[in-house]
């Protein structure tokens, strides 16, 4: 080692800039093991007070970024787009929109995530399909971009390796929350994916980890920061997490839920949110340049059947049974379903995504620890959404879980679903307000052209 760790942490404790030589030294260390987990906890600590700048962020994320392999997708002429959520409840956008863009001429090359928190994983939902792989090699997720247009894997262990230990020291550190190491660790991945372009689906609100408008525009500003010094466009769409998306939380629930939205339905806000993320990746691709034209071409692809004909043919060649498509009987179902009724008449004037979130993880959707097994067929079916008029003892909630769940895991969840739904009593101006449809779609960040 050429350096010593120790000067470079009290340089940025004490609010130095660090060169562009020590940082990437610094990754190289945090890759190889050269540095110990204590000093790269201590600069963590002094990142998160200190922050950092443009250059530093954009240095810092590069390092993390060819700590690994980096894929090479030239030979595949398309534009390569993907779209990265910052986590949600309810959150299956990933797998009707992949199929749908890649229907429209925009490939789309995703490495995803599993469940954190009390947030859904898209590569959990996947594989709730009975037989469907996502442990693919580069040159097999090469090749079916190239021919497909699509392919969805998780993380390998050369994608970005020093994210995965950097990852691992923030979760234990209390530095989960820094806005520079919360994008760098996103777009080091990301970029390492060999992509063109990025779309950034951060969420906002009680069911996100950007709890504010404010948080979420500091997170995409850092983010873009990334994307252009590393030559790639990068869109945000600030999207709202108070209430969990759809009506299905749980990962064989949410693929039926996504196939009827390849089959031109499903619920409307998810239908939006395909719409809109999609929108944004054909912009960002550069297959048209006008907004409305953009989502109107979702639009055909998820109504014509295009889209659903794409994610068939990435479930057949990812090892999955494309039965599943047209019967969703064959998908994993729950033996026991144990409903939540409204205690009172009213109006649903708010639905807890978070709580939601956390009583789908009792129910074994998610992990409570890294070495639990999710349960794909378990989860909730919303049956009532803010807005709605409900009477006393009328289902809110169906939960879906196996007859042998242990009673406390099921009492936690019971309690968690009864909290999460607010019910107020009938009142016209109330009904008529929470009655309005809103937009998920809070706000749109675009580079200036």
């Amino acid at each position: 080692m050429s350096f010593l760790p120790a000067q470079l942490i009290r340089a940025k404790r004490d609010g130095a800039h660090l060169a562009d030589a020590d940082l990437r030294a610094f990754i190289a260390g945090v890759t190889d093991d050269s540095i110990p987990d204590y000093q790269i906890a201590a600069m963590l600590m002094a990142i998160f007070f200190r922050g950092l700048d443009d250059r530093e962020l954009a240095t810092w994320a590069d390092a993390m970024t060819r700590s690994g392999d980096v894929i090479d997708l030239s030979m595949i002429k398309r534009a390569k787009v993907d779209k990265h959520s910052t986590g949600g409840v309810g959150d299956k956008i990933s797998i009707p929109l992949a199929p749908a863009v890649a229907a429209c001429g925009v490939a789309v090359p995703m490495v995803s995530g599993r469940g954190l928190g009390h947030t859904g994983g898209t590569l959990d939902k996947l594989e709730s399909i009975p037989g469907f792989k996502v442990n693919l090699s580069i040159p097999r997720f090469t090749e079916l971009v190239d021919q497909l247009g699509v392919c969805l894997i998780g993380q390998t262990e050369r994608i970005a390796p020093a994210d995965k230990r950097l990852y691992a020291l923030r979760d234990v550190t209390g530095t989960i929350e820094s806005v520079p190491l919360i994008a760098s660790s996103i777009m080091s991945k990301k970029l390492a994916e060999g992509i063109d372009g990025l779309v950034i689906d951060c969420k906002v609100g009680t069911g996100a980890f950007m709890k504010t408008l404010d948080d979420a525009r500091r997170l995409c500003a850092a983010m873009m920061a990334i994307g252009k010094a590393a030559g790639k466009r990068v869109s945000c769409v600030l999207t709202d997490m108070d209430a969990p998306i759809g009506h299905a939380i749980g990962n064989a629930l949410e693929i039926a839920e996504s196939i009827d939205v390849m089959r031109g339905g499903g619920p409307e806000d998810t239908r939006e949110l395909t719409l809109a993320l999609g929108a944004e990746m054909l912009l960002v691709g550069g297959v048209t340049t006008d907004a409305a034209d953009a989502r109107a071409r979702i639009a055909a692809a998820l109504d014509d059947g295009r889209a659903l004909a794409v994610f068939r043919a990435l479930v057949i060649a990812q090892g999955g049974d494309p039965a599943t498509i047209d019967d969703h009987a064959r998908l994993p179902k729950a033996e026991m379903h144990t409903t939540v009724v409204a205690p009172q008449g009213g109006t649903v004037a708010r639905i807890d995504a978070e709580k939601l979130g956390v009583a789908s993880v009792w129910l074994g959707a998610g992990r409570r620890t890294k070495e639990d097994a999710v349960d794909p067929a378990a989860g909730l079916m919303l049956e009532a959404q803010i807005g709605d008029a409900v009477d006393a003892s009328q289902p809110l909630c169906v939960l879906h879980h196996p007859r042998g769940l242990a009673p406390d895991r099921l009492e936690q969840a019971l309690r968690l679903t009864r909290e999460a739904f607010v019910i107020q009593p009938d009142d016209p101006a109330t009904t008529m307000r929470l009655g309005t449809a809103k937009s998920r779609v809070l706000e749109i960040i675009r580079e200036p052209s």
